[in-house]
């Protein structure tokens, strides 16, 4: 670039043939500084010229927020690097101020479409560059937001989520969940003290049930609200509770956009247990309220749907009881009057059947009378009868009797031992006692008894010889 480009672009620059001028007139005289030196403030001087003279309007620019801070005096201070260089951290870095004034209406059209600013956002805005002289930092003060780009990015967005909730069957994961038929256990997801909190709880009051409600408190708004609304939901899906209410009062579209975040949704959409969302607002409605079982606009209505559906659900129990004991009163009447009616059948049929038999039993004993007496005559007389063959047996059984008795009689005597004694036969025993019936095993010198018809006779054996039978005897000496 020539030296009059240079001096068009920044006036009062020096160029480079006037440098060389200075040079070949040499060092100035007095204090020895170099006519060609500039102080601090000329050369900001000159460069805030040139940023001037280059950008005398304002101008658009694209960026990605870095960090972002609102001081207390209203003044919003930005940090904005290119998108395509949002993670290097030695990225070229744009200071841009916003002041007080300027912020309160650009914030403002932000709330109307529900647009909350968070770093990471890529944002366009228009402004003025500036030199900041004070720290030699080039400056852009933020005039505008293009709210119609963010607009749609965060459309986008929100449609990117909604249909990733679609695709993994989330979307409609929590409408399908059984609805609770008396959920007076209720874990409660809102910001204690608010005025949305106290209107749910206002209405569980009001309803005379006995509600019990287990509070997780979180923040509804701000940066930090997503992270704790899904850990709300989360911890209470293991706190014992019927339904999941996640309430927050009114407040502008942008101080609802935890409603719309990612963690938010999977967290309720994901949900074992049924939730139910009361978001004060009636524009439209959040992914969250999408995702939940049921979408009231209010925490009141939440509350007060919640009251009517126990209360409905205990009416119809009332009604069922009602019922059964309608049918239980009718079928009891039935069966009563269907008894005294079997009782006087039975009744009339236990007379007829007793008569009956009354009449049967006389007709009996009157038969029984008549056949007795021929019984009695004929068992009579076979007795009779009987008893004269018995008496003839008896006889014959005893004649009998004694002629075996003297044929017994007469054996015995044959057998008897005296009268064998008196025949002259004897009866020896030895040393022992015992009968002998043979020489065997006597010794001489052995004792024997010999029993005799008028006597006993002691003997002493001196030798033994056998008989001509079995060729033993016995030889005896008389003692």
């Amino acid at each position: 670039m020539g030296d009059a480009v240079v001096s068009d672009l920044y006036p009062g620059a020096v160029t480079l043939e006037d440098r060389a001028k200075r040079l070949a007139r040499g060092p100035a005289t007095g204090d020895g500084a170099r006519p060609d030196a500039m102080s601090i403030a000329e050369l900001y001087e000159q460069v805030d010229r040139a940023v001037r003279s280059a950008f005398p309007d304002d101008v658009w620019i694209t960026g990605e927020v870095r960090s972002m801070n609102v001081l207390r005096n209203g003044h919003c201070f930005l940090d904005l690097v290119d998108p395509t260089q949002g993670d290097d951290p030695g990225a070229p870095k744009l200071n841009a101020k916003c002041w007080a004034g300027t912020w309160r209406g650009v914030k403002a059209s932000l709330d109307r479409l529900g647009i909350a600013l968070e770093v990471g956002m890529v944002v366009r805005a228009r402004g003025k560059v500036e030199l900041y002289k004070a720290r030699g930092s080039v400056d852009f003060i933020l005039r505008e937001l293009d709210s119609e780009a963010l607009m749609g990015r965060v459309a986008a967005d929100r449609a990117r989520l909604v249909q990733a909730l679609v695709d993994e069957d989330l979307y409609d994961r929590q409408r399908r969940l059984r609805p609770p038929a008396l959920p007076l256990r209720v874990g409660l997801v809102a910001s204690q003290g608010t005025e949305g909190y106290h209107d749910f709880l206002g209405q569980l009051d009001a309803s005379g049930l006995a509600f019990a409600v287990r509070h997780v408190q979180s923040a509804v708004q701000g940066s930090d609200a997503p992270v704790q609304l899904a850990a709300a939901v989360n911890a209470l899906q293991s706190a014992g509770v019927d339904v999941i209410a996640v309430v927050r009062g009114g407040g502008a579209k942008a101080d609802l956009a935890a409603f719309d975040h990612e963690l938010v949704a999977r967290a309720v959409a994901g949900s074992s247990l049924p939730v139910w969302t009361g978001i004060g607002h009636t524009n439209d409605i959040s992914v969250v309220d999408e995702v939940a079982q049921r979408a009231c606009i209010t925490p009141t209505e939440c509350g007060r749907e919640l009251a009517g559906l126990v209360l409905s659900s205990w009416q119809r129990i009332e009604d069922a009881g009602l019922r059964v004991a309608r049918l239980a009163a009718h079928g009891t009447d039935r069966e009563a009057a269907a008894l005294a009616a079997r009782r006087r059948a039975l009744t009339t049929c236990a007379r007829a059947q007793i008569d009956r038999q009354d009449d049967r039993m006389t007709a009996v004993r009157a038969s029984l009378a008549r056949s007795a007496s021929a019984v009695v005559s004929a068992t009579r007389s076979g007795l009779a009868s009987r008893s004269d063959r018995v008496a003839a047996a008896a006889v014959q059984a005893l004649d009998a009797a004694e002629l075996r008795t003297v044929q017994y009689r007469r054996l015995l005597d044959a057998y008897d031992v005296h009268r064998q004694l008196d025949r002259g036969w004897s009866v020896t025993r030895g040393p022992d006692g015992s009968v002998l019936r043979t020489v065997d095993g006597l010794e001489p010198g052995a004792v024997l008894v010999t029993q005799l018809a008028d006597g006993v006779l002691t003997s002493a054996v001196t030798g033994t010889t056998a008989s001509p039978r079995n060729d033993r005897s016995t030889e005896t000496g008389a003692s």
